[in-house]
């Protein structure tokens, strides 16, 4: 066994839940204990829990079954201890001031923070004041800079596929558009790779800016060549040329004032451009619930037992990334704040546009 000085580490989930934790987590208490005779803390939903010092010893987890399980057994929120902080009106202390106590009672050497693109922000922040903190990547979208991929994304892409083709035979049968929504409110690698995936025939994301018109153009060329059915494959996050001329609160302000999501009003604006029957289908939480398939399993449980190696070695604010097929260190100050959206040069975006399929522009 190997020695460190890293002995008692916090373990939180945070932000959606997404196939893989499980396994991450899992791997991580594995690896640690077997490698280094680590110690870990369970934090229970998010930071919520690590404000309020709502903890548990991990060590009568049953890691066995653990793996293949979707979900998280640590529980989640959207919790942002940095985002408007106010005192906690039973203990008077800010929320930094509230972490700050948890690790000291718990006696932690560190904390690893599982999450998407809010998550690592928030655990950059905790490093910049001063936190031993390290982050791994999961979300279903696929955003986060810095890692090719994150856990998550692959079972939900299977997921997505599977939805759409199911919804085909009733849009086949009914003669119709049909619509289908898929998570991603501002990148769209989700829905591009099912909607491929899916032989979809038309695919809206956030970085290409549809035109009504001409998607309702192909839509119609497709039923005059004999089509008489179709499917898009639409991003929650799609955006139509309008909205892409608006500021950043001049576009939230819009969305905020949308009484339907953006499927159903694809699906309204089609049918009055083409006099086609277009109905919309949200896949909804079921793209980031159920258990993980084995690709999500074996990376998570890739990136969680690295993460054990990361806490020996002190590698301290760094994401546990996948690049090129190896596991790497990524700043937290780098993924902070942004996303990673589909580049003009993808070659799945250009595979689907050899396919035939229109992204509306």
């Amino acid at each position: 066994m190997k020695t460190t000085s890293v002995k008692t580490v916090g373990i939180l989930t945070s932000g959606g839940d997404a196939p893989g934790l499980n396994a991450a987590i899992r791997a991580l208490c594995v690896a640690g204990k077997n490698k280094y005779g680590m110690k870990f803390v369970g934090i229970r939903n998010g930071y919520r829990g690590l404000i309020d010092n709502d903890v548990f010893k991990m060590d009568k987890v049953d890691f066995e079954r653990l793996a293949k399980e979707g979900g998280t057994c640590l529980g989640t929120s959207r919790v942002k201890p940095f985002k408007n902080p106010v005192p906690d009106p039973k203990t008077g202390l800010l929320p930094v001031e509230g972490i700050k106590e948890t690790f000291k009672k718990n006696k932690l050497d560190a904390l690893v923070c599982l999450g998407g693109n809010g998550t690592n922000t928030t655990a950059s922040l905790l490093s910049e004041a001063g936190f031993n903190v390290i982050g791994l990547p999961k979300t279903i979208d696929n955003d986060i800079v810095g890692t090719d991929e994150s856990f998550g994304f692959q079972t939900a892409i299977q997921v997505a596929t599977e939805g759409i083709e199911a919804i085909r035979t009733t849009a086949r049968s009914h003669h119709r558009v049909m619509v289908v929504e898929i998570m991603g409110h501002k990148v769209g690698w989700l829905g591009l790779y099912a909607g491929l995936a899916a032989s979809a025939d038309a695919i809206l994301l956030p970085e290409i800016p549809y035109d009504i018109k001409k998607l309702g153009k192909f839509i119609k060329a497709r039923k005059e060549s004999g089509q008489d059915y179709a499917i898009i494959a639409c991003s929650e996050g799609a955006i139509n040329l309008e909205e892409a001329k608006l500021g950043k609160k001049e576009f939230k302000k819009a969305r905020e004032a949308m009484t339907q999501s953006v499927g159903y009003r694809v699906a309204k604006e089609l049918e009055e451009e083409t006099g086609i029957e277009t109905r919309t289908s949200v896949l909804g939480y079921i793209q980031r619930g159920g258990n993980p398939k084995p690709y999500d399993i074996i990376l998570a449980t890739t990136i969680g037992a690295a993460a054990a190696d990361f806490l020996a070695d002190k590698q301290f604010g760094k994401l546990v990334a996948m690049k090129g097929g190896k596991v790497v260190g990524v700043p937290l100050t780098t993924v902070a704040g942004v996303v990673k959206p589909i580049p003009e040069d993808d070659p799945v975006l250009h595979t689907a546009r050899d396919m035939g399929i229109s992204f509306g522009d």
